[in-house]
């Protein structure tokens, strides 16, 4: 089972060094535009290949895409100090303009995955240029919220003393300052939220609530201020989804894709949860969510909608 990854920046390089440590498939292809980084990522991660699991790890151009069942594209440009993020935008957009062309005349029956900010955005653009080559917008998807999901639960793990793997609660809507945490949802154990603290003799106020909130929200601009850049958290969560693909697992996972209507917001690309298998996106689960969850929800799908208005008439 081949991988390849399309950029071989911190978060390409991190994806790739998550998979061998986890094993996930059998061999692992970087492409990038610096062929030299990508090389040396290469033999860095293939180093540790002894102390993990057997795969082979390599670099080269486009055509090593071929035979990849899964390619997850991490290829972009950085922001210019001044610069808006809709110009970004559309410097980012030219990029896959470029590469998804070059993905699928190389890798036709791949799945892509779009870890490349704002993946919303990004993802959506994607599934328009895979489009011109017949490629159904289920085969790709985006990252989207699965990071947030995983930050939302392993603080509240934290603050219920509790394994995070037992807690269950999804972030929807923009991978972005205009996310929706389902606090409604919020089952431990099986047990609602609060049920679950009550038997804890702990009590989850407001406040509380409102800290967790700007930790999830604001975890990546904290971690950038310290450190410049994110990427062990993401390439992670690229090794899980990888892994879920290969293995047609069948796992909710809140990723991005095209969808038709979003509370209202017609073609639009935010993350729900969605049934995740060796096609892709097999099916979205609309959630019982309040009605302040709906209308955030909606709030967070015109966020998009309006980016996506303003990038396509400039393009």
């Amino acid at each position: 089972m081949k991988i390849g990854i399309v950029g071989a920046g911190f978060v390409g390089a991190t994806a790739a060094y998550a998979l061998v440590m986890r094993g996930v498939g059998r061999e692992v292809v970087l492409v990038d535009r610096n062929l030299e980084r990508a090389r040396a990522e290469a033999d860095d991660i293939r180093h540790a290949v002894p102390f993990a699991h057997p795969l082979q790890v390599t670099a080269g151009g486009f055509e090593k895409l071929s035979g990849c069942r899964v390619v997850v594209l991490c290829a972009g440009v950085g922001q210019k100090p001044g610069e808006t993020r809709l110009h970004l935008l559309a410097r980012n957009a030219e990029v896959f303009r470029e590469v998804v062309p070059q993905v699928f005349r190389n890798a036709p029956d791949a799945i892509l995955v779009v870890a490349t900010n704002p993946v919303d955005v990004m993802t959506h653009l994607a599934a328009r240029f895979a489009g011109e080559f017949g490629i159904p917008s289920e085969r790709i998807f985006g990252s989207g919220t699965t990071l947030d999901t995983a930050r939302f639960r392993s603080l509240l793990g934290g603050h219920c003393g509790v394994d995070s793997h037992h807690v269950h609660g999804y972030v929807i809507g923009e991978h972005g300052d205009s996310e929706v945490l389902t606090w409604s949802l919020v089952t431990v154990g099986g047990m609602p939220l609060a049920d679950f603290s009550r038997l804890r003799g702990i009590h989850p106020t407001e406040s509380l609530r409102q800290e967790i909130d700007e930790k999830v929200r604001g975890a990546a601009y904290a971690i950038i201020a310290g450190k410049g850049a994110t990427y062990y958290g993401i390439g992670s969560a690229l090794a899980r989804i990888v892994d879920v693909v290969l293995h047609d697992q069948r796992s909710i996972l809140t990723v991005c894709t095209p969808t038709a209507d979003v509370q209202g917001i017609r073609n639009v690309t935010v993350s729900l949860p969605r049934m995740v298998g060796g096609n892709g996106v097999q099916q979205v689960f609309p959630l019982p969510l309040s009605s302040e969850e709906l209308s955030q929800l909606h709030e967070s799908a015109a966020i998009i909608r309006e980016l996506l208005d303003d990038l396509e008439s400039g393009m």
